[in-house]
């Protein structure tokens, strides 16, 4: 049986923690996207809303 050294054991537990932490960060952003395009969003939803109020209100 061949012995590895003990610094191959690291460097492919480094990759397999530098993947996690790739992945667990790409969820972040995602998230962080999701929720700054939702606000965004509604207050677009908002301006529609206003403006509508307003030219059936100058309409009348």
């Amino acid at each position: 049986m061949v012995t590895l050294p003990i610094w191959i054991y690291l460097v492919v537990a480094g990759i397999f923690f530098s993947g996690f932490m790739a992945i667990r960060a790409a969820q972040h952003d995602k998230q962080v996207d999701d929720s700054f395009i939702e606000k965004e969003g509604q207050v677009f939803i908002e301006r529609m809303q206003v403006e509508r109020e307003r030219r059936n209100s100058d309409s009348i």
